[in-house]
C-alpha cells in the first residue's frame, strides 16, 4: 500500500520558508559583515567563522526535521546577544549591521517556535 503525504498547509509552509530565508540571512549577513561591509580588521577577520553553526541546520530545515528547528529556537539566541551587543558598543556601519543581525534572528526565532507549534497542533 503506498503511503499517503500529506500537504502542508500555506501557513506552515511559510513559516519554514521564512525560517530557511532567515538563516540563509544571518550566514550571508555574518559572512559580508566581517569580510566585507565592517570587519573587526582591515582585509576582514577571523570572525567571519562565526557563520558555520548556521550552516549545519540549513539541511535540516530544508529537510523539515522537526528537532532542528527546535534547537535552531536556542541557537539563533546566540548571535541575537552578539548583535544587541554590537548594535551598543559598534559605530556605525557595523551597529546597523548589528541590528539586522537581531531582526533576522527575531525572524528566525519566531518562525520556528509558529512552525513547530503548528506542525504539532496537526496542521501540517
Amino acid at each position: 500500500m503506498p503511503q499517503q503525504q500529506k500537504t502542508a498547509s500555506p501557513l506552515v509552509s511559510s513559516t519554514r520558508f521564512l525560517a530557511v530565508g532567515s538563516l540563509l540571512g544571518l550566514i550571508v549577513l555574518g559572512l559580508a559583515w566581517e569580510l566585507y561591509l565592517a570587519p573587526l580588521r582591515v582585509n576582514g577577520s577571523w570572525w567571519a567563522l562565526k557563520v558555520l553553526p548556521l550552516c549545519l541546520p540549513l539541511a535540516g530545515l530544508l529537510k523539515n526535521r522537526m528537532y532542528t528547528y527546535r534547537w535552531v529556537s536556542l541557537l539563533v539566541w546566540l548571535y541575537f546577544a552578539e548583535g544587541v551587543v554590537r548594535a551598543s558598543s559598534d559605530r556605525p556601519p557595523g551597529s546597523w549591521l548589528a541590528l539586522a543581525e537581531v531582526a533576522l534572528c527575531l525572524a528566525l526565532f519566531t518562525a520556528c517556535a509558529l512552525h513547530v507549534r503548528l506542525r504539532l497542533k496537526g496542521q501540517a
